[in-house]
């Protein structure tokens, strides 16, 4: 009776427990960053498909183009009316898309690689139990193999698979510049220090310091694309092009001189120093080849 009650009691103590439910949080996934986006909107034909926070003279200025030729190609009554997912062309009607470059991917060595199986040909073992009988009965079949060796199929050779090892992420090499392009002659916008460098992702240029109202001039003999402020984070904006694959250009002046259309040479007073949509006074001087920024150390004289 005492052993009963000891067992019940046991068993009443014994404690609930619920079934434990592995949640594991699967990692974030990192986000394209906008030149991505850029690069997988506009495809072979040469369009762009118009995303969130997108303006007619942003989109143009990405991709090294005239804002009023987007609005003659895309035929927009109000350039200031786009949407998104508007498809619209970025590259003239006649090119077919010949300045688009493909996309080559490296190859991945996390590809699983299956090695070839040997097909195994000899007959099958027989499973037999455990006796005296049985285990002398191997020991003799195993000795005489070892006194007269039969001939043997040699197995089949395997080839050595050998695996593409995947290169270190390369840094993309600007193009190359063509010989027009290569005998523009350069001058630095500014006097000033210069206090943030290019770094491609970060800064798409370089930002040099100043005084309120210090002369701005053009880097290099062109024609001025864009005179204004409608691109967000430049302020007011000059964009001079130098030629059918390079432009420039200064941002946050406090005051534009020059207008669209117009020619300037080397060295020309193009703007007042500023601090407009920035924290300080400065100029933001981009210099863009075929659209992609690329570093001004590669073409301003040294200093």
């Amino acid at each position: 009776m005492s052993f009963a009650l000891a067992l019940l009691s046991a068993c009443g103590t014994t404690p609930n427990q619920a079934p434990v439910v592995d949640r594991t949080i699967p990692p974030p996934v990192k986000p394209a960053t906008p030149s991505e986006t850029a690069q997988v909107a506009r495809d072979e034909r040469g369009l762009y498909t118009v995303k969130k926070g997108d303006t007619l003279i942003r989109i143009a200025l990405e991709f090294g183009q005239n804002y009023r030729d987007l609005v003659a190609w895309n035929n927009l009554s109000n350039p200031n009316d786009i949407k998104v997912d508007q498809v619209l062309r970025v590259l003239p009607p006649e090119s077919n898309g010949v300045e688009t470059a493909a996309i080559v991917m490296p190859p991945s060595d996390k590809t699983p690689v299956t090695p070839p199986v040997a097909k195994k040909t000899g007959p099958k073992g027989e499973k037999k139990p455990y006796t005296d009988a049985n285990l002398a009965e191997l020991q003799r079949a195993d000795n005489g193999k070892d006194a007269a060796p039969a001939a043997t199929t040699p197995a089949p050779a395997v080839a050595a698979v050998t695996r593409p090892s995947t290169p270190a992420p390369a840094v993309p090499a600007a193009p190359a510049l063509a010989a027009d392009d290569a005998s523009l002659s350069w001058v630095w916008p500014a006097d000033g220090k210069v206090v943030a460098t290019f770094d491609e992702g970060k800064n798409k240029g370089v930002d040099i310091s100043g005084k309120a109202g210090q002369q701005v001039v053009a880097a290099g003999a062109g024609k001025v694309m864009y005179a204004g402020s409608g691109i967000r984070g430049y302020g007011n904006l000059v964009i001079v092009k130098h030629s059918n694959n390079l432009l420039s250009a200064y941002a946050h002046n406090r005051t534009i001189l020059v207008k669209e259309g117009q020619s300037v040479s080397k060295g020309q007073m193009i703007a007042e120093m500023g601090d407009s949509d920035t924290d300080s006074v400065k100029l933001h001087f981009e210099i863009r080849q075929q659209g992609k920024p690329v570093d001004p150390s590669r073409f301003l004289p040294n200093r």
